[in-house]
């Protein structure tokens, strides 16, 4: 596989290997500054880490050419950490996942570089209501694996925010089948700015669902399922405790389970 570091068709960095590629880069990024890595084989596994103050994420990639556009802080509020994308010594790596690490339970929903438009890595967040487009509100910060859930805005306190509507719904797509048997869900709890969701209905690709009742809480509320074997699941129908004008939002969705094809 190959790590390149490009503006538009130019190459700033690249390295190629078998499995395990990384990049040292000594400048500043520039708008338009994107990493491209390109698989031989795929779909593949594949951790990551093109930002050192964000974790690293096992994902499943589906194409030959997969991009991650380098983020600007050009709203008035930032989804990552303080310093990230900034200064001019950058550290980026990826690798082929192993076997043995592909066999575990795990979160599956977890995608600490998810973008908002699907690219053809998964897990994916998506959704039909963010607030003011913001980037703080995206559905992917739903699956960055950052629960804080105290305030909203600013890391470490982005959300999936909803603005409200009534409609909201969110999809996660695996983009492949994966066997699940948890859903957990961490309500973001700015109160009283915020008020939680009462219910919840999960449906999933398999045409099956569940009606999850939950609660005015700060903690992570824990959900044991059926276990089914599902490509992704949908949260619709969601429920408010009352009708205040206070802001329902999730701080976290977390789904546990296994994938189920091992050799993919």
């Amino acid at each position: 596989m190959k790590l390149q570091l490009l503006n538009q068709d130019k190459v700033l960095d690249e390295e190629e290997d078998d499995g395990f590629v990384s990049l040292s880069y000594t400048s500043q990024y520039a708008q338009g500054n994107y990493y491209r890595l390109t698989l031989d084989h795929y779909p593949a596994f594949v951790w990551i880490q093109l930002e050192a103050c964000i974790a690293p994420s096992l994902i499943y990639i589906t194409k030959k050419n997969w991009d991650y556009t380098i983020p600007f802080n050009l709203q008035r509020e930032w989804p990552y950490p303080d310093g990230a994308f900034l200064g001019k010594n950058h550290y980026s790596w990826a690798r082929l996942a192993t076997a043995e690490e592909l066999k575990n339970r795990v979160n599956l929903a977890i995608n600490t570089y998810d973008q908002h438009d699907e690219n053809g890595a998964f897990p994916h967040a998506s959704a039909n209501a963010e607030t003011r487009n913001e980037t703080v509100f995206f559905a992917k910060n739903a699956i960055d694996g950052i629960c804080a859930n105290k305030k909203h805005g600013s890391y470490p306190f982005q959300s999936w925010g909803v603005d409200r509507r009534e409609d909201a719904e969110f999809t996660l797509d695996f983009g492949r089948l994966v066997e699940i048997d948890q859903i957990n869900f961490v309500l973001r709890a700015d109160y009283p700015h915020d008020v939680n969701w009462s219910s919840i209905e999960v449906r999933f690709s398999d045409g099956s669902s569940e009606r999850l009742a939950l609660i005015r809480t700060r903690k992570c509320q824990e959900f044991p399922i059926a276990k089914r074997q599902v490509k992704w699941l949908k949260l619709t129908k969601l429920k408010r405790i009352d009708n205040t004008d206070a802001f329902p939002a999730l701080s976290q969705l977390e789904v546990y389970g296994r994938n189920v094809d091992k050799k993919l």
